[in-house]
């Protein structure tokens, strides 16, 4: 495996076939594109095909999230997650909050992920 940190080279096709195997959707490629170049991209590789990605939005400074810890079903349970999580916090300009899939709490408290504050959403009014 090839772990990148700030994957520069990261494009949206490319991510929107490995995000269709886990969350499928209809991703507009034009979005897609630009919400990664504004995102810290780490990913792994199994050669050439994406297996494992974690983003970060971060302002530099005060505040980062997580946007997203994926790894594909098929390479799951092999430590790819939790390495993706070091990656995170070694390269992180800033702490980090993010909110964790019902059921996936105790992934993060393994990993020294501590509780913290309660999520809400608010949704885009169209």
């Amino acid at each position: 495996m090839k772990y990148l940190i700030d994957d520069k080279q990261l494009n949206a096709k490319t991510f929107i076939q490995f995000v269709n195997q886990i969350w499928s959707g209809n991703y507009d490629l034009p979005q897609t594109q630009n919400a990664l170049t504004k995102t810290i991209n780490i990913t792994v590789w199994d050669n050439t095909i994406l297996v494992g990605c974690l983003r970060i939005l971060t302002d530099g400074c005060f505040f980062g999230t997580i946007t997203e810890l994926l790894v594909l079903p098929q390479y799951q349970k092999q430590g790819i997650g939790s390495k993706l999580l070091r990656l995170a916090r070694e390269n992180t300009p800033t702490m980090l909050y993010f909110g964790a899939q019902p059921g996936l709490e105790e992934f993060y408290e393994k990993n020294g992920c501590a509780r913290s504050l309660q999520s809400y959403i608010i949704e885009k009014q169209l």
